[in-house]
């Protein structure tokens, strides 16, 4: 079972019953609640919303709907699914939060497959996965290490990467569709009220370099961008990170869309290096 399929599955068995709801239905309160970013959360509620068991509003604000079949006694409740154990996210999760603490951590099978009730080779599929987006790394004949996050790797990279991604939109100029920028323009939305978390669609940049279309430009990305791709979808959970990101994600949109190819490229360049209000915080003590 996924963690939409859970978090579906859960929410479902809640609204169907006389059981509470865990917290509040927002996006922010149930991603806290199942511990996991927005994507899931919103597809499974998505699911909900077409079934007919949650409304959203004109002002988009998520409500149980009532229905007959809602049952009034606990006789009826239906049994809560168990979690899920998707291995690769518990430990990447894991992982995640090492790194940000900024130490380089050798990492042996044998004791990281008995913390994880896991066999070694399960293990070492999702070792192979992590070193794919760049989480870990293979040292030969000693191992794994952990990467730890270092502020001057990150700023390195956002330099690389401004440059890379203000060709790319130079080279994708005329490929650009508007029904597409307006598409992902539709995405990103800021929340109705202080209750609510922003809508994000990051897809932008994945847009530009693909319309570019140099081979080079989208290798950097597929080959780098993987392991700040991670942190950065870790930081979109700071609600005034996420809204920042919804603010400058319109405001390159709009310019792309005005045909303001000027504006367009300082207000991409702007939000490549402004947009980590939470990362940009971090003194690990390796990066003192």
């Amino acid at each position: 079972m996924s963690i939409t399929t859970y978090i579906y599955e859960d929410l479902k068995a809640r609204l169907s019953s006389s059981q509470e709801l865990p917290v509040q239905l927002t996006l922010e309160s149930l991603a806290d609640f199942y511990e996991v970013s927005f994507s899931p959360v919103r597809s499974a509620v998505n699911r909900l919303i077409k079934q007919g068991l949650i409304e959203k509003g004109d002002d988009r604000r998520l409500t149980p709907k009532a229905t007959r079949k809602r049952s009034q006694t606990k006789e009826h409740d239906q049994a809560l699914p168990a979690p899920p154990q998707d291995m690769y996210e518990l430990i990447a999760n894991d992982f995640v939060r090492l790194s940000l603490e900024g130490n380089a951590i050798d990492l042996r099978e044998e004791a990281t497959a008995k913390q994880y009730g896991i066999s070694r080779s399960a293990l070492r599929i999702i070792f192979n996965r992590l070193a794919g987006a760049g989480l870990i790394e293979h040292i030969p004949r000693r191992g794994w290490r952990l990467r730890p996050f270092l502020q001057k790797d990150m700023q390195a990279f956002l330099e690389v990467r401004e440059l890379l991604e203000l060709k790319a939109l130079d080279l994708a100029k005329s490929h650009l569709v508007d029904a597409d920028l307006q598409a992902i323009l539709a995405g990103n939305i800021l929340p109705a009220s202080k209750k609510e978390h922003p809508q994000i669609d990051n897809s932008l940049h994945a847009y530009i370099i693909e319309k570019a279309d140099n081979i080079y430009i989208q290798d950097f990305f597929q080959r780098q961008g993987k392991y700040y791709g991670i942190l950065f979808d870790w930081e979109e959970m700071d609600r005034q990170a996420a809204i920042e990101t919804v603010e400058q994600h319109q405001a390159i949109l709009h310019a792309l869309l005005e045909k303001n190819w000027s504006v367009a490229r300082k207000a991409l360049s702007f939000h490549i290096q402004n947009n980590h209000p939470v990362l940009s915080k971090i003194r690990p003590p390796a990066d003192a």
